[in-house]
């Protein structure tokens, strides 16, 4: 349904800005005349969302509806770009789902989400959403793949394996923090991380001296401290936020 427009002539108070702005400030015909003019609106979009024909004054929908068209007439900005019917629409449908979900005797088809967007044309946001979600995950999750990959040969020159991570990896957290901040340090270190590197093994006695970690600690962690510092040196951004976070 379109925006209510008066014929030639008419009283611009009855065109359909004057009637919003005459509602805004407390004219309760004018309101009530908002709500008239797009109660077709209101049914047609309760009638699509349940599945059935809805009538004014015996179905709560309707109420709702209208609630929500109230509520439109208040937040309608002149200069956004949309017509009122269409944000009338949006506000409508938001809130009568929102509404059947709470009800929760019926389940909501994805048709039932469809929008209208300035051209007249009908789109299903929720069904884009989803699309560009899932684009995402599948693009992360590559990108995981690409991380990990890397990750492994990395390892492998250190004579170590993506699959013994878990078995090096301490089990006490606290053991866990020394080593990955050990690890920090080697790998911001240039001296450290370019002996890393050149040795495949840990400068163990200048690192015990700077970090005041035993040296015997450091041998039992080592392993474990090389993993973590590989990932900083290599840059493998996805797997560091992991290991911080775990």
């Amino acid at each position: 349904m379109g925006d209510f427009r008066p014929g030639v002539g008419a009283n611009p108070r009855d065109s359909l800005e004057g009637l919003l702005l005459r509602a805004r400030n407390g004219d309760v015909e004018a309101r009530e005349e908002l709500l008239r003019l797009h109660l077709p609106l209101v049914l047609r979009t309760a009638a699509r969302l349940t599945g059935r024909h809805v009538k004014e004054g015996q179905d709560d929908e309707v109420s709702v509806g209208l609630m929500a068209l109230n509520e439109a007439v208040d937040a309608y900005d002149f200069t956004a770009g949309m017509s009122f019917a269409n944000f009338g629409e949006m506000v409508v449908r938001r809130r009568l789902i929102d509404f059947l979900r709470k009800k929760g005797d019926q389940e909501m088809p994805l048709s039932a989400y469809e929008v209208e967007d300035e051209e007249g044309a009908r789109y299903n946001p929720v069904e884009e959403r989803e699309a560009v979600r899932e684009h995402e995950a599948q693009e992360q999750a590559a990108d995981v793949r690409a991380e990990i990959e890397a990750y492994a040969k990395a390892l492998a020159s250190y004579g170590l394996s993506f699959a013994e991570l878990p078995e090096i990896s301490p089990r006490r957290a606290d053991a866990r923090r020394r080593a990955r901040e050990v690890a920090r340090i080697v790998a911001e270190n240039e001296g450290y991380a370019r002996y890393l590197r050149e040795h495949k093994r840990l400068p163990l006695k200048a690192l015990a001296r700077v970090t005041g970690v035993p040296r015997k600690t450091l041998e039992r962690l080592r392993k474990y401290i090389i993993a973590i510092a590989v990932i900083h040196m290599e840059g493998l951004e996805i797997l560091r936020d992991y290991v911080r976070s775990g």
